[in-house]
């Protein structure tokens, strides 16, 4: 009798439990990830934002290049204007920034923290499951890589001219080429956080370049195969593995990102480098002493391979989040190695808090005339000076490969 009453009730409960189930996915895929990137990716100031006179003039003619944004993490449409987030093509237009740097995030520990962190969790499983990423990203930092970078390559391919990818140094003097003739016209350069991503095979540095990374940091928020982080456990240095891939990395023209890198994996990679390298977002001890930022020894170091330094927008980096908290860590960078080795690194949509998104980027150059840089000195620290080393590190178009993206590719 029992049995027939809870059969009974099984069969009645079937249709709302199933309901029920179908809304709460339904919810997860269009809400939850929405919502966590609109909390992860906080604005102080949503604009509009205004510029002196001579500010506004200044930056009109400038070509403005930001070194770090983790755009490509969220599901958004960038050819879109948002109205929550950091980076999209549009707001890139009315900011006047020519080039963004695309970085990808390929795992993430839970607790994430800038003191120390274990590789046993992967905060990324649920954000790629909930933004209907493919399977291959669930469990695979290098499918979240590979993923990423096919993101970027359709949205250049659907942008009717108006987006160009740069893998080359020719691609940049095209791009400037074609921005002279449409200031319209935006593009952007493919990066990565973590070496994680090559899951230890050094075949997977082919794939990736063949996808169209230039640019590659060794470590994110822990230790991995090739070396330590700044937030990691051991912090240590460059493994031998590491070597295979610093070496294989300089013969591919793939630029060397120190961002996040531990102080004795900076020390090993700038005395094994022989090509400049990025910091693509960082700050100064100098400002902010804490693990997340570079002392002036190392500052000193990079600067004298040649090398540039990306300044963040966070609070961590620069102490005060703000277009003057900013311009100060710049002012310090620039007094200690010279502005020719200064850049932008905002750190736009990497879970952190922006001053102001990317279409208010005018503001540092506004900042910075009124800390008494004259427009040459601007000129480099607002893009010019990432320029001059794409142009010189990059490689060219005959060692570059087809730019067919086939599956597995």
């Amino acid at each position: 009798m029992k049995s027939g009453i809870a059969q009974k009730f099984l069969r009645w409960a079937v249709l709302p439990l199933t309901v029920l189930f179908m809304l709460f996915l339904v919810i997860m895929y269009t809400y939850v990830p929405g919502k966590v990137m609109r909390d992860m990716n906080r604005t102080l100031d949503p604009g509009p934002y205004t510029l002196s006179e001579a500010g506004a003039a200044l930056h009109k003619e400038l070509t403005v290049v930001d070194m770090h944004c983790d755009a490509l993490l969220w599901s958004r449409d960038l050819a879109v204007r948002g109205s929550s987030g950091h980076v999209d093509l549009p707001r890139m237009r009315e900011g006047n920034a020519a080039l963004e740097f695309f970085t990808v995030v390929t795992r993430t520990p839970s607790g994430q923290n800038i003191n120390a962190n274990e590789d046993k969790n992967d905060m990324l499983i649920p954000l790629s499951f909930f933004q209907a990423w493919p399977a291959s990203t669930w469990f695979s930092a290098h499918g979240r890589a590979i993923h990423q970078a096919r993101r970027l390559h359709k949205l250049a391919e659907t942008s009717g001219g108006k987006f160009m990818l740069i893998e080359t140094r020719e691609d940049v003097d095209r791009f400037l080429e074609a921005r002279k003739q449409d200031p319209e016209v935006v593009a952007g350069m493919l990066g990565i956080e973590g070496l994680q991503c090559l899951e230890n095979d050094f075949v997977n540095l082919n794939v990736l370049y063949n996808n169209g990374f230039r640019m590659m940091g060794f470590t994110h928020f822990f230790d991995n195969e090739v070396g330590g982080s700044a937030h990691g456990m051991e912090k240590g240095g460059i493994t031998e593995f590491g070597k295979q891939v610093l070496q294989g990395m300089e013969e591919r023209h793939i630029i060397v990102d120190l961002a996040h890198a531990s102080p004795k994996l900076i020390d090993d990679i700038l005395n094994l480098a022989t090509r400049p390298v990025f910091v693509s977002h960082t700050g100064v001890r100098g400002v902010a002493d804490n693990e997340r930022n570079l002392s002036d020894e190392h500052l000193k170091r990079i600067a004298a391979g040649g090398g540039v330094i990306g300044i963040g927008f966070w609070e961590t980096a620069v102490g005060e989040a703000s277009v003057q908290g900013i311009v100060r860590a710049i002012k310090y960078t620039a007094g200690l190695v010279g502005a020719d080795h200064v850049g932008l690194g905002s750190d736009y949509d990497g879970a952190v808090t922006a001053p102001f998104d990317i279409s208010g980027v005018g503001q540092i150059t506004d900042g910075l005339l009124a800390a008494g840089y004259g427009k040459d000195d601007i000129a480099k620290i607002m893009g010019g000076n990432v320029l001059r080393v794409l142009r010189e590190q990059l490689p060219a178009d005959v060692e570059a490969p087809a730019r067919a993206r086939q599956p597995g590719a």
